[in-house]
């Protein structure tokens, strides 16, 4: 194979015991199974802008791209837990409740609970990275008599980023999530390896790196910048808005779009080129990704391989960023 390094599209997400790849031949999961052989499976992929040009076009397809990648990474998770036997496990440890609950209500009562689960995991978000920002910085605004309103969009965005590192910081202590981080290192690794232009072995992934601009850590911190300069502008142009809590928070929903969908066109950007200002704005979310990714062991690794060589050609040109 060429030495070259190319830049390419395939991309992907850690799954339970496995790992999601796209690329050109699609999207495929390699799950490493309870009798430890790896299942691949391909899965279809319908994009709303393949319908509807609308929703391709620049800043709007970062927002779509955005819900139709946590719709598709929400199915193929739960496709590997189920793969992967963790729902036997599940069953095997539940109590005399929780089978009788199950016997009773089955797929309904997990429905139920998935839907309960999603509303509260969206009202937390929604608590700690709008809600909670904006109480601080009034606090803070009051407690110390200044007038702070130049600096909120700074004060509220790094006030974000510290939630987030210190979320991710203790969640990554969890045993089963570090597993998780390491299938993430894995697909970073293969990925590099095949974008080098390397045989796809475990020996030449392994002396990969496993830090990739074009991960969703980094599209979340890019997100995060961009939110401080954004908000900092929109604080300037609306005071009045920005003073009274309710419609600061309304008024930051309405550009969420917006920022997502420079967020989304700034790693597409990213993954075309190499200079000083993608260096600069990669840079706090390649950190990150010394968290949100692990060392993985030669085992993960396999899974890594099997995944990405389930949706790529064999050469590498082919399957460049055009």
């Amino acid at each position: 194979m060429s030495k070259k390094t190319h830049k390419t599209s395939v991309g992907g997400q850690a799954l339970i015991e496995g790992v999601m790849m796209q690329g050109p031949k699609g999207m495929a999961t390699a799950i490493r199974q309870p009798d430890k052989e790896i299942r691949i499976d391909y899965h279809e992929v319908k994009h709303i802008r393949d319908k509807y040009k609308f929703f391709g076009l620049p800043l709007i397809r970062g927002m779509v791209n955005f819900v139709e990648s946590m719709i598709m990474g929400y199915r193929t998770l739960m496709f590997s837990a189920e793969v992967s036997g963790m729902e036997d496990y599940d069953e095997a440890n539940m109590s005399k409740f929780e089978r009788w609950l199950d016997n009773k209500f089955g797929d309904k009562l997990m429905g139920i609970v998935t839907a309960i689960g999603s509303v509260l995991g969206v009202a937390l978000a929604f608590a700690l990275f709008m809600y909670f920002p904006v109480l601080v910085f009034n606090r803070l605004n009051a407690w110390t008599s200044a007038d702070l309103s130049n600096y909120q969009g700074l004060i509220e965005g790094v006030l974000k980023i510290a939630i987030f590192v210190v979320y991710i910081a203790l969640v990554s202590r969890m045993e089963d999530i570090r597993r998780v981080f390491m299938y993430h290192g894995a697909e970073h690794k293969s990925i590099a390896c095949y974008e080098a232009g390397k045989e796809l072995t475990v020996e030449n992934v392994r002396e990969c790196c496993r830090f990739h601009p074009r991960c969703g850590t980094s599209f979340i911190f890019v997100m995060l910048i961009f939110s401080i300069v954004i908000y900092t502008i929109v604080s300037k142009l609306f005071p009045s808005i920005a003073q009274i809590r309710v419609l600061w928070m309304l008024l930051k929903l309405l550009f969420l779009p917006i920022i997502m969908g420079i967020g989304y066109e700034f790693i597409k950007y990213a993954g075309r080129h190499d200079n000083a200002f993608v260096k600069i704005l990669s840079a706090p979310g390649l950190w990150m990704q010394r968290l949100t990714t692990k060392e993985p062991t030669d085992d993960i690794i396999e899974v890594g391989i099997a995944a990405i060589q389930a949706v790529i050609t064999e050469n590498p040109e082919d399957d460049e960023i055009k």
